[in-house]
C-alpha cells in the first residue's frame, strides 16, 4: 500500500546521486532566545575549530558522509545588510558546514531583487527532487513537503544557480 508520509530528510540526502543544494531565505529560523544553540551563542559560546567532537552532530557526520559518496552539498544564504544577530550565529558556525564538506556562500538580499525565487526555503536533490521547507512567522517549521514536479525541480535548479553565481563565498564574505 503506498504511503503518503513522505521521506525523511536523511534519506533524500543519502539516496542523493550527484549534489545537494540548499536555499536559505530568511534572516531567522525559530529564535530561542532562552535556551539552545542561539542562546548559548548569545551568552559568548564558540565553536573551537580544533573540537571537532562539540561540533553540531549528527548533521556534520552525514554532510562528511554524503560528500565522501562524491555528492556535492552547496549552501547559499540571501541575507538582509545589516545581518541580523541570528545571521551573525550562523555565520559565525558555518566553518563547521565548510570543514564537513558543504560549499557555502552569502548573496545580499539587495543582490537577489531581480531573481526569480520559489516562496519557501528548499533543498534540491539530483536537480529532481526538490524538499520545501515551511516555516511560520516567528521562523519555526511549519514542516517540510517534498516535490517530485519536474516544473518546479527547474525553478529551484535556476533559481538557486543565479544567487549561486552572484554569492560571495564565505571565506570573502564580510558581515555587515
Amino acid at each position: 500500500m503506498p504511503s503518503n508520509v513522505p521521506p525523511a530528510f536523511t534519506d533524500l540526502l543519502s539516496s542523493a546521486t550527484r549534489s545537494a543544494v540548499h536555499l536559505e531565505m530568511r534572516d531567522s529560523y525559530a529564535v530561542d532566545y532562552e535556551q539552545g544553540p542561539f542562546a548559548e551563542w548569545r551568552r559568548g559560546f564558540r565553536y573551537d575549530p580544533a573540537d571537532r567532537a562539540s561540533w553540531w552532530r549528527p548533521w556534520l557526520d552525514l554532510v562528511q558522509q554524503t560528500v565522501s559518496r562524491g555528492v556535492v552539498i552547496r549552501r547559499a544564504r540571501i541575507v538582509s545588510e545589516p545581518v541580523s544577530e541570528y545571521t551573525r550565529f550562523l555565520y559565525d558556525g558555518t566553518f563547521t558546514n565548510i570543514a564537513a564538506g558543504e560549499q557555502v556562500r552569502w548573496l545580499p538580499r539587495r543582490r537577489a531583487s531581480d531573481i526569480a525565487l520559489p516562496g519557501n526555503d528548499f533543498w534540491l536533490f539530483d536537480d529532481r527532487v526538490v524538499r520545501w521547507n515551511h516555516f511560520t512567522g516567528t521562523g519555526a517549521s511549519a514542516g517540510g513537503e517534498v516535490c517530485d514536479d519536474p516544473a518546479a525541480a527547474k525553478l529551484c535548479a535556476e533559481a538557486f544557480e543565479a544567487v549561486w553565481v552572484r554569492a560571495i563565498p564565505h571565506d570573502q564574505y564580510e558581515i555587515h
